[in-house]
């Protein structure tokens, strides 16, 4: 029978995968959302004096964070976020093109992209993707970070989806637990086809003293999610934020 205006076209295939990211249940319904917030760290050398850097970052208008580089002293990186990865190249790119940032050397090794995403129980959905992970790395309070990725093994995936979230959980209480007492406060991004290094999550610990960031660290080494699921880890930025866009 001929397809008609009053008869639908039929799908011919499979269904298409649904990608939208869900949160917990909301007045009864399911919330779902098609928002993310992308986060891209480019690290550069032979930086003599950021201040022209933050200056140029300041009057772009682009959303970001500058940091001096604590284990390099002409070190510097530049965070930037945005729900639109077109602007990488239509405004991050052409920021870098010129001066201050061009006579930069770019560090690759160090170089993290990656995307919030939800885990399905989230109670505040937007919440969890845009307006924490926002407050979180442009917080003045706030200047230090560790960044870093991860990758986990197989064997992770290969689990029964609850013990994945037992595993996950002893991560979480422990995140909950530091970020209570304003010691660190967690970014997690899911960088899956998006890292030159085939990580599968980029970690941001964000918080007003150096110190907790690496003590959770140490803390987390014991879970066993590190100790028995992750096959790298790293390399880890280190620094403090010398200009944070305003919120």
């Amino acid at each position: 029978m001929a397809d008609t205006p009053e008869t639908p076209e039929r799908r011919r295939g499979p269904e298409p995968p649904d990608l939208a990211e869900k949160g917990g249940m909301r007045n009864g319904v399911q919330q779902r959302s098609n928002d993310r917030l992308f986060m891209q760290l480019l690290v550069f050398g032979n930086c003599h004096d950021a201040r022209p850097l933050a200056h140029a970052l300041e009057t772009s208008g682009i959303t970001g964070v500058l940091y001096e580089d604590v284990n390099d002293p002409q070190g510097v990186a530049l965070l930037t976020l945005t729900q639109n990865p077109n602007e990488y190249l239509d405004r991050v790119r052409p920021l870098l093109n010129v001066e201050p940032f061009a006579s930069l050397d770019q560090k690759h090794e160090y170089t993290m992209m990656g995307r919030t995403y939800s885990l399905g129980y989230e109670p505040d959905l937007q919440e969890t993707l845009l307006r924490r992970p926002t407050r979180t790395v442009l917080n003045r309070d706030w200047r230090w970070a560790v960044w870093y990725p991860l990758r986990r093994s197989g064997r992770f995936a290969n689990l029964p989806e609850q013990e994945q979230r037992v595993i996950l959980a002893e991560h979480g209480t422990i995140g909950m637990s530091f970020g209570a007492a304003d010691y660190a406060h967690d970014i997690r991004l899911a960088c899956h086809g998006l890292d030159a290094h085939d990580n599968d999550f980029v970690v941001g610990l964000i918080g007003p003293e150096l110190f907790p960031l690496s003590a959770i660290v140490q803390t987390m080494r014991k879970t066993q999610q590190t100790s028995l699921y992750l096959e790298r880890l790293g390399p880890f930025f280190v620094g403090r934020a010398v200009y944070q866009s305003p919120m």
